[in-house]
């Protein structure tokens, strides 16, 4: 599944943390595009807080981290889902995008065991598995996807990766997401100033119910 160079022909998403304000535009944009069905959410928005006492002289001090993290499927270089597929229901496009054949698809669910994003999303109703498209109908007539236009905050961009790579850098991860080493995700990130500073045990998902 490699490209002859990292992010030749791959669409991408970029987000930037520090721009965003959890207002969630993005997710209510794809769910009124998309028409989830109940219990599915392609794009979800993390808000993640924690943090720690430092001692400052005689003082206590609060050293506190406060970011959030716009996720949805990040049509990555190296899918997993794809290869955990056993009735190859899941296809990557020549540009990355990565799609689900639902006439193919058994429900059984290996995809969304195997992505380490939680990005396949099962329809309980259909009995088939589901995921972000990347709004392929929009981008083939090449607009953005309805998540990018949607956020306020111009927190959230698309492109070809390489050409993302070029204007903002490399960042693949950031707690809670895994090592990009697993799936070679097509997302990059511009942390949020408190973000680097996080680390296992200090921050956690505040919205977890709602993720």
């Amino acid at each position: 599944m490699k490209n002859s160079q990292p992010g030749q022909n791959q669409y991408a998403f970029f987000f930037d943390s520090s721009a965003c304000s959890a207002c969630k535009s993005c997710v209510l944009a794809c769910r009124d595009k998309n028409n989830w069905p109940a219990g599915v959410r392609w794009r979800r928005v993390y808000e993640l807080s924690g943090g720690r006492w430092l001692r400052v002289g005689n003082n206590w001090v609060p050293d506190l981290i406060a970011y959030n993290l716009s996720l949805g499927c990040n049509h990555c270089e190296e899918p997993v889902c794809l290869k955990g597929c056993p009735s190859g229901a899941i296809s990557k496009r020549p540009d990355g995008i990565v799609l689900i054949d639902r006439k193919k698809c058994l429900g059984c669910r290996y995809c969304e065991w195997s992505c380490p994003y939680g990005a396949p999303q099962y329809d309980v109703k259909a009995g088939r598995m589901t995921k972000c498209d990347l709004c392929v109908d929009l981008v083939d007539k090449g607009e953005q996807p309805a998540c990018v236009n949607a956020c306020p905050m111009r927190a959230l961009d698309f492109g070809p990766l390489d050409k993302l790579m070029e204007k903002y850098g490399l960042v693949r991860t950031v707690f809670p997401l895994p090592a990009e080493a697993m799936t070679r995700p097509s997302f990059i990130i511009k942390l949020h100033p408190t973000a680097a500073k996080a680390r296992p045990g200090d921050v956690t998902v505040s919205n977890r119910e709602e993720v």
